[in-house]
């Protein structure tokens, strides 16, 4: 699982993958990982809008029984559209967006370091559901933040979430959150976000990249191989790269990130009341499907 408590079954292939993940993560450091993306504001010359595409999102869903949470950006034109964007919903493991953006930002100020380290305390740091970290992790280790950061994404897990938000302070972050402009910031993933907030989070990300690439870079590179991609990236054509997060818990299905198509975007898809995470998760590929499509039309191929 992404999150809670719908995947334990599924954590020890976590343990399988993570010497993997290890060695990649050196990898991708020295790698060029992310195409350069233009700032939001440029209206494109004759972009017909995007309320055919919400139309057809909102017939989609009209008889579903959960709520929906969509917000959308066209990284080109700077267009965008949503549908209850502003909506309380459940971060679940979306909330490691935000803390890994946040360690980015002290890395950048040299308030933090990519070595600094964080030894485990069960007792205050212990989380079953999604990770590694909670089957080999052992009192008083340590482990750098960067491989913590990476965990974070890459895993989801919810081990390494627990030591950073306390090495950081819970308290830093929900003021780094509401600084960037969320209206819903919190540290838990019981507690809310919007649609809205996750592409505030996703916006700054490329601020960073384009401001420090081998800070920003290398986030969107963990958010691009996560081992979960069944919701935005899973009906997408093969070899669309795909910068995104998935979270769950009970009820709940999420997926927040930026498809770099040939006319990129941000599109976070939120949603609670979900009586079947896997088709929550489902259900948001469609949606995905449908905004690349139009995309595509919008732009003629071009």
């Amino acid at each position: 699982m992404r999150g809670g408590p719908l995947r334990r079954h599924r954590t020890v292939v976590a343990i399988t993958v993570l010497a993997v993940l290890t060695l990649a993560m050196a990898v991708a450091q020295a790698a060029s990982v992310n195409p350069a993306v233009a700032p939001a504001g440029a209206e494109a010359s004759g972009h017909p809008g995007y309320a055919p595409l919400e139309s057809r999102i909102r017939a989609y869903l009209s008889r579903d029984p959960a709520t929906w949470g969509i917000y959308f950006i066209d990284l080109d034109s700077g267009k965008t559209f949503g549908v209850n964007p502003d909506t309380p919903i459940p971060q679940a493991s979306l909330v490691k967006v935000p803390l890994v953006l946040y360690i980015n930002h002290l890395v950048s100020r040299g308030e933090m370091t990519w070595d600094d380290q964080v030894a485990y305390r069960p007792d205050t740091d212990y989380r079953g559901g999604a990770g590694a970290m909670q089957f080999f992790a052992q009192p008083g280790w340590t482990y750098s933040v960067r491989v913590l950061a990476n965990l974070a994404i890459t895993l989801s897990d919810n081990v390494t979430k627990a030591m950073l938000v306390r090495y950081v302070g819970a308290g830093n972050l929900v003021k780094y959150m509401s600084s960037l402009g969320a209206s819903q910031p919190h540290v838990n993933g019981e507690d809310s976000t919007t649609a809205r907030d996750m592409a505030v989070y996703l916006q700054a990300i490329l601020s960073l990249s384009r401001e420090r690439p081998d800070l920003g870079q290398r986030l969107l590179d963990d958010l691009s191989h996560s081992i979960w991609h069944v919701g935005l990236p899973g009906r997408l054509p093969k070899g669309v790269r795909v910068a995104h997060k998935e979270g769950d818990i009970t009820g709940v299905s999420n997926d927040a990130g930026v498809v770099f198509s040939r006319h990129p975007y941000v599109i976070c898809i939120l949603s609670k009341g979900q009586p079947d995470a896997e088709a929550g998760f489902s259900k948001i590929a469609d949606i995905s499907r449908m905004v690349y499509d139009y995309q595509e039309q919008v732009y003629g191929g071009n």
